[in-house]
């Protein structure tokens, strides 16, 4: 029996469209984000709406160091904060990291004042971040969220480079990150979990 071409086509494209769906992890609406560069681990809101990723920081200045363009900041994340996530000043103070470029972020028209420009220029950095079980390098954009309740935005490119889908009804689904890393070997993690679990 011959097999009609457009059914075949059918199957491929179902078989295909479910091996993505296998690839792809659920998330909450907020997680937990282990930022490698910096050491630290800090919440995240996951948020579909914003095209980019977005990390707390203040007294951001750019220069150029040996050719190369660098930024420098702080973590702008508050004092009781940063305690009981366990950052330390080496890790909140006078980061400095290759500048990867800049982006444009819309302002929204309720926090223009006077004739400020619609459209914000941000300095950008390239961060591996780890979400559950997922790490990925992505671009993160710096600017001052401490008025926001989350110091981190996970927007959709990072979303879609790790391969989240967000279900905005259940928060942490991830669990604390926990992605290998040279520093972290599989015994290393597989300890961890077992220690956990008790």
């Amino acid at each position: 029996m011959r097999i009609p071409f457009w059914l075949m086509l059918l199957g491929v494209s179902w078989e295909a469209s479910a091996e993505a769906s296998a690839s792809k992890m659920i998330y909450g609406l907020h997680e937990q984000v282990y930022i490698e560069e910096l050491g630290v681990t800090v919440p995240a809101k996951l948020d579909t709406g914003a095209d980019s990723a977005s990390l707390s920081a203040r007294y951001i200045k750019t220069f150029t160091r040996d050719g190369q363009q660098m930024v420098e900041f702080d973590l702008a994340i508050d004092r009781d904060d940063r305690e009981e996530l366990g950052i330390t000043q080496s890790q909140w103070d006078d980061i400095e990291l290759p500048l990867a470029g800049h982006v444009r972020i819309k302002q929204r028209a309720e926090s223009l004042e006077g004739d400020e420009r619609e459209y914000r220029s941000r300095p950008v950095v390239l961060l591996t971040v780890c979400m559950g079980k997922r790490q990925q390098q992505i671009e993160v954009n710096l600017t001052d969220r401490s008025e926001f309740s989350y110091p981190m935005l996970m927007g959709s490119h990072a979303l879609q480079k790790l391969a989240a889908v967000v279900d905005p009804s259940s928060q942490h689904i991830g669990g604390s990150p926990k992605c290998e890393s040279p520093a972290n070997d599989v015994n290393h993690v597989e300890m961890t979990e077992a220690a956990e679990a008790q």
